[in-house]
């Protein structure tokens, strides 16, 4: 099969790295507008079962990807002059760079061709290739023709945002939350390398005019988010480019991309040009990478291409229901925020580690807080109940020995 992965991001690379392993044969190319080793973005997250899944899929890069990732198991707040912290779930960060460059070092030892600086806008373009598959982003070029097969639609959030660097190091994942006379300014920051740090400050429209940050120039931006965020910084800087420069910072609108159908003949979608998740729930890069796993999985099996590609789809999207919702609630959540900014920082970091539910935007957030923390001491009783009750039941009911055989 000749296929022709249009994207050169975690799902483009990983689906050619999964489909000549399984088949040498298959004629791969992935082709990119950008050129090699340049790449936008900073870290990106990830949870330990993606390393599972990845390490089924090609346990090398999987290797690659284990042993330049970083770690952290804690979550840290920072409101009202006060910190407070949860210990969770292991999460890992890695430099989008990095995961780049091991994939495309992965795929090209497997014999997949990389084709750099070549923008490929029209699906005629790879007249050649039995299998096209679009995984060139939000804007989608290969998409964007059949908008109306595919369904898409594009719903804009209300939030402005913006993505940095800093050589700060945070040991957990940090939230920070600042009060201004023009409304809260927020960020979230973690680590994805041994000396740097993904830095990611958002604020509703009316803060972001209010403190000039639609007009500021870069480098005016910059020091005044230093200023607000002085007391997490640590005196490090804040930088809009990975060298450290400090010019072209963007600020932008969080678009999430629902696709009805991802397939039109022999075109399939993959990745951001499927779908897009709210990026404070931190779920793009695994869902990219599990598209493409997916998506071989699909092609694995016997049957017409068609057949493959609408299993796929059907699979993904089914997959993709709760985790887009999860993550609208998320995005939700930081918009109405000053619902919740009165609370005690234990509290207010309590509901934002359940701000995915659909409940806590129609109820009180106190009474939420107590309603979730009863939950839970309930289904604590339950597992209680559970190992204990079998013990118990048998201390009390003790078996009576048979009688003597005559």
């Amino acid at each position: 099969m000749q296929i022709a992965c249009v994207g050169g991001g975690p799902a483009g690379l990983y689906l050619s790295i999964l489909m000549k392993r399984r088949d040498p044969a298959h004629e791969v190319t992935v082709y990119e507008r950008a050129p090699a080793g340049s790449t936008y973005g900073w870290g990106v997250t990830y949870w330990g079962g993606l390393l599972d899944r990845l390490q089924q899929g090609d346990p090398e890069s999987a290797r690659a990807v284990r042993e330049r990732s970083v770690r952290w198991n804690e979550g840290v707040a920072h409101i009202h002059g006060r910190t407070t912290s949860h210990h969770g779930d292991e999460g890992f960060g890695i430099g989008r760079h990095t995961l780049l460059t091991v994939l495309a070092e992965r795929a090209a030892a497997l014999g997949v061709r990389l084709e750099h600086r070549r923008t490929v806008t029209d699906r005629a373009e790879l007249d050649g290739a039995d299998l096209v598959v679009a995984c060139d982003g939000v804007h989608s070029a290969l998409r964007t023709p059949h908008a109306e097969h595919f369904g898409t639609a594009v719903t804009g959030g209300r939030n402005r945002y913006v993505w940095l660097g800093t050589s700060k190091v945070f040991d957990a994942f940090t939230f920070a939350f600042v009060p201004t006379k023009h409304g809260w300014i927020w960020c979230y920051a973690y680590r994805y390398d041994t000396d740097r740090s993904t830095c990611v400050v958002e604020c509703s429209p009316d803060t972001w005019t209010g403190l000039g940050l639609d007009r500021a120039a870069p480098a005016e931006g910059l020091a005044l988010l230093e200023r607000l965020f002085a007391h997490v910084l640590d005196g490090h800087p804040l930088s809009c480019r990975a060298d450290g420069g400090r010019g072209g910072a963007r600020w932008l609108t969080f678009g999430t991309v629902t696709n009805r159908r991802w397939h039109h003949g022999n075109l399939v979608l993959a990745g951001d040009a499927a779908h897009t998740t709210h990026y404070s729930i931190g779920a793009g890069t695994t869902l990219a990478l599990e598209d493409a796993i997916a998506l071989a999985d699909a092609l694995d099996a016997p049957g017409p291409l068609e057949a493959a590609l609408s299993r796929y789809g059907r699979q993904r999207r089914s997959v993709l229901l709760p985790v887009q919702s999860a993550a609208r609630y998320s995005a939700r959540w930081y918009e109405e925020l000053p619902r919740y900014t009165a609370l005690p920082p234990e509290e207010m970091f309590a509901l934002l580690g359940q701000r995915h539910s659909p409940l806590l935007p129609y109820l009180p957030p106190r009474l939420y807080h107590r309603l979730d923390r009863a939950a839970e001491r309930l289904e604590a009783l339950r597992r209680l109940k559970r190992r204990v009750g079998p013990l118990l039941a048998r201390s009390l009911h003790p078996r009576t020995p048979p009688p003597p055989s005559a």
